[in-house]
């Protein structure tokens, strides 16, 4: 099982008020992105790639206000995204609120995740229309919604379709120019960080830090406009 970084999540108030952020803050304007119909969101992205994390980019991320949620749909959005205190949190400004961790083996890594007590949520698939042609993957969303460890433990995502010999053949990096900003590192505090260890050596994800301390998720970023820090602040 492969397991590594696979996308920064920022949220906002609205998805206008994301880009402007992002024009401000990192200097640079996101790529569209498109419509999440089973959850009623929408985003913009851009590519932070660099070696070390090649298949890194940056979710802006906010609630759709013309989504119309289907009948069917999950009775919550996922990344908590319909907590009251994370939506008060970003009506102040964007906020990095948590990460997703690419694996090649989603339903391994759910299990070896259970084995640590965690119930990182059944694996739901998902779409949305983009240039190169429809992305599909299958991501862990858990009932409730809730993201887990204030963010800091990472919802697992697997691209393309069951049994398909290129699952990475249309993962957004493939498709977004070099933006000008980079992923330096990612880095956790969290009051149960031993949890959190116990968790990601299961899951075989290197290249986050992990420290004992309040909870926060900080990326560090390479930008137009220097070294930016963005925190989550444990909300």
């Amino acid at each position: 099982m492969k397991t590594q970084i696979d996308h920064l999540v920022v949220m906002a108030q609205t998805l206008a008020q994301g880009v402007q952020w992002c024009e401000a803050t990192l200097g640079v304007t996101p790529a569209p992105g498109g419509e999440h119909a089973q959850y009623g969101t929408h985003n913009c992205l851009f590519k932070i790639a660099t070696p070390s994390h090649p298949l890194a980019y940056l979710e802006i991320i906010a609630i759709n206000p013309a989504a119309k949620r289907l009948a069917h749909a999950e009775a919550k959005r996922w990344f908590d995204m319909d907590d009251p205190a994370l939506q008060a949190a970003v009506a102040v400004a964007p906020r990095l609120i948590h990460f997703v961790a690419n694996t090649d083996d989603i339903q391994a890594a759910r299990t070896a995740l259970k084995t640590q007590g965690i119930e990182r949520g059944p694996a739901a698939h998902a779409s949305r229309h983009s240039r190169r042609g429809v992305l599909q993957w299958q991501i862990t969303v858990r009932e409730d919604g809730q993201r887990l460890f204030n963010g800091a433990l990472p919802s697992l995502i697997q691209w393309g379709k069951a049994g398909d010999a290129e699952p990475l053949r249309l993962h957004p990096r493939n498709s977004l120019p070099r933006s000008g900003v980079s992923l330096q590192s990612l880095a956790v505090t969290h009051p149960s960080a031993d949890k959190l260890v116990a968790a990601f050596d299961a899951l075989g994800l290197t290249g986050v830090a992990l420290a004992t301390g309040p909870a926060d998720l900080v990326a560090t970023l390479k930008t137009p406009k220097g070294t930016v820090v963005l925190h989550s602040h444990g909300i």
